[in-house]
């Protein structure tokens, strides 16, 4: 848009001379307001606009030649501000926190899967790690696959005696230097399925795991990560964003973003970090396909007959499908997920939010953003129906 002065008014007595011509608002002067946003690190890497004309009033010059020419060096010009802007963060990003070998980290849910695998990277980084399992016989797998560094403890985050009692052995361990880095990584998935085919104790057996045992082990290490002013890395989910399916797994990981967003500002002046991993779809113990066709036969069994037959056999059916649709979109590379824990861990800038996997940058969290109507149809237009409404 072009801004010209005002013409000057003409006298009853005649028409006065007519002032010097002021110029009008024109690429310069969006450039010299451009350039004072963007005064920063990068400042004088942007390269100079070139020079453009400046348009008076009454010039012969078509508006529209200077509005299209001058709309399009803005973009460009706004195009390097990105380009530094993301470079710049990558480059921060890169940044690496020192003197790592005396620095601990306490991980839970190391018998297998995401926890087994970070604990493996952390040793091979220099960390001194220590992994809480379930079982007696995944803590002796995982010391016979790493070095010295990585020490076990049985861990049943449902039970505040073993929370309290692993939170003290910890205290043991890490002394006055307090604890780098806490990971709250176990959890579980099932039972899953229609909410009305489940009781309470369905929903609590997932949410005590997910969410209460989460929230338990990090206020007993709030502490010792505190003194060190360290890490959180919660283990959330692209199920934390978007709700697909019933059962406590989603609203656990609802309940994870809301307590790591609250926990982030009340860390805020502390000097604690609070990073939040949101993995799609991987293939876990939580992802396992038998133990979801298991899980979801013995349900369907236990059904009451009026719910049965409102669903039907078709959709019992058409919904064990889809569980072997969903294992055929899990990714076997465990990496991605436990890359974005270790950055949280060693990065001394890392991010609050890691979407890991594919599906969730390009799928699940684009899904989340839309209008909740638009979001609930590509959803549910290959979602098994319900007999009745067949």
């Amino acid at each position: 848009m072009v801004l010209c002065a005002p013409q000057s008014p003409v006298s009853e007595s005649g028409p006065r001379p007519s002032p010097r011509p002021r110029p009008c608002w024109g690429l310069s002067s969006i450039s010299r307001v451009l350039g004072t946003a963007a005064s920063g690190p990068f400042a004088a890497c942007l390269p100079p606009l070139p020079p453009t004309p400046r348009l008076l009033c009454g010039s012969a010059e078509s508006p529209g030649v200077v509005r299209g020419r001058g709309s399009s060096y803005m973009w460009l010009y706004l195009a390097v501000l990105v380009g530094l802007y993301f470079l710049f963060r990558w480059l921060r990003e890169r940044q690496v926190v020192s003197n790592l070998g005396d620095k601990y980290v306490f991980i839970t849910g190391c018998d297998s899967g995401f926890g087994n695998l970070l604990a493996k990277q952390l040793d091979l980084r220099g960390l001194r790690v220590l992994a809480a399992c379930l079982s007696e016989e995944g803590a002796q797998r995982l010391r016979r696959a790493t070095s010295e560094r990585v020490e076990t403890v049985i861990l049943d985050v449902t039970k505040t005696e073993s929370i309290t009692a692993a939170a003290q052995w910890v205290k043991e361990r890490v002394g006055n230097k307090g604890l780098w880095g806490l990971v709250n990584n176990a959890g579980i998935s099932m039972p899953t399925a229609p909410n009305d085919w489940l009781t309470k104790e369905d929903f609590l057996r997932v949410i005590n795991v997910n969410l209460i045992g989460l929230i338990e082990v990090t206020l007993s290490l709030l502490s010792l990560v505190r003194k060190a002013k360290g890490r959180i890395v919660n283990v959330s989910s692209i199920m934390g964003r978007l709700s697909l399916f019933g059962g406590g797994y989603c609203i656990s990981k609802y309940g994870v973003e809301a307590f790591s967003d609250s926990l982030r500002r009340e860390l805020y002046h502390s000097g604690v970090r609070i990073a939040m991993i949101e993995p799609g779809f991987f293939k876990t113990n939580i992802t396992n396909l038998e133990l979801f066709k298991e899980n979801f036969q013995s349900l369907w069994e236990q059904l009451d007959p009026e719910v049965r037959q409102h669903y039907g056999q078709k959709f019992f059916d058409a919904y064990m499908r889809s569980t072997v649709d969903m294992q055929a979109l899990c990714k076997e590379d465990l990496s991605l997920v436990t890359n974005c824990m270790q950055h949280a861990l060693t990065s001394r800038h890392p991010r609050s939010r890691y979407s890991a996997g594919w599906d969730a940058k390009l799928f699940y969290l684009p899904l989340s953003y839309l209008p909740t109507a638009l979001a609930d149809f590509l959803i549910m237009w290959n979602y098994p129906k319900p007999s009745p409404t067949r």
